[in-house]
């Protein structure tokens, strides 16, 4: 066990600096999925409880389609069907060859797919503020604007907050699959490791226990932004 142990040192003689380096890079992406995704989800949100015909119309349409397909699938799609795409545009003006990066691919594969389950969870979070208080806002005379960012956007935080809990969870986990467009996330450094070593129970282990600790920590943090967004009631 002691030879295994030492197998995730660092340096020459183990392997830890790939595996931490691996987990950088899940956290990375993560981290620049989270706030494409919220933003995104807002607005399609906002869409859908606008009452507009056509705007309706296709936020659902978004939702439908990228709560439809895999999440493996909308990566692929989004990684090779972007290169094909992109080398068209740059093709019009040069004989360059591009290739897009994966860590783009990934956060926008990953972000459309996180921003169509945040649209729910956020519009879930508007029919749960009464009407009264956009009447008492426009009472006070603010703006539409002032009224979502002084009055509606503080409760939707609480209010939405469970929900996007979940989902960041989910975030963190499917971080994973951009491992099958070569990008060395901890999956993939650890298959790499796997290969080398051939010890696949260790190290899977290893990377079980690695993301248990990301989830554990998100849920300590998670837990203290719902605490700062339910302030007012335990003042109350």
């Amino acid at each position: 066990m002691g030879e295994l142990f030492g197998l995730l040192e660092f340096g020459a003689n183990g392997w830890g600096d790939e595996l931490a380096a691996g987990t950088l890079l899940t956290i990375q992406l993560a981290l620049a999925t989270l706030p494409f995704g919220l933003v995104l989800g807002f607005l399609i949100a906002l869409a859908k409880n606008s009452g507009e015909a056509s705007l309706v119309l296709a936020a659902n349409i978004y939702t439908t389609l990228f709560r439809g397909l895999p999440e493996l699938l909308t990566l692929l799609i989004i990684y090779y069907g972007g290169q094909i795409l992109l080398q068209q545009i740059v093709g019009l003006f040069t004989d360059t060859y591009v290739e897009i990066n994966g860590f783009v691919a990934g956060m926008i594969a990953l972000g459309l797919v996180f921003s169509a389950f945040a649209s729910e969870v956020f519009l879930s979070a508007f029919k749960g503020i009464p009407d009264g208080q956009y009447e008492g806002a426009r009472a006070l005379g603010l703006t539409r604007f002032q009224t979502m960012r002084m009055v509606i956007v503080p409760q939707l935080i609480r209010l939405a907050l469970p929900g996007l809990s979940n989902l960041w969870l989910i975030l963190l986990k499917e971080t994973a699959l951009v491992s099958v467009i070569a990008l060395d996330d901890l999956l993939r450094m650890t298959n790499l490791v796997v290969g080398n070593t051939k010890e696949p129970f260790f190290f899977y282990s290893v990377a079980c226990l690695v993301y248990l600790t990301l989830s554990i920590i998100s849920s300590v943090g998670i837990g203290r932004i719902d605490a700062w967004a339910r302030r007012g009631e335990v003042r109350a």
